[in-house]
């Protein structure tokens, strides 16, 4: 897989927690050890898109 493309999954999958953590946190009861490691898998992804974009060439980040 390109690192273009490894950005887009990662991108990706960082939109779906946040949809999760949203719908989480709307809900009465919300569980407080799920949202946790939810923001913990959220924050690891964003740390993994940093050093994918590390490796990008410049002219590849400007294009996102």
């Amino acid at each position: 897989m390109s690192l273009q493309g490894r950005l887009e999954m990662l991108d990706a999958r960082h939109q779906e927690l946040e949809a999760i953590l949203s719908e989480e946190l709307r809900r009465p009861a919300f569980d407080e050890d799920r949202l946790t490691e939810l923001k913990r898998q959220k924050l690891r992804l964003k740390d993994e898109m940093e050093e994918v974009r590390k490796k990008l060439p410049p002219d590849m980040i400007a294009a996102e």
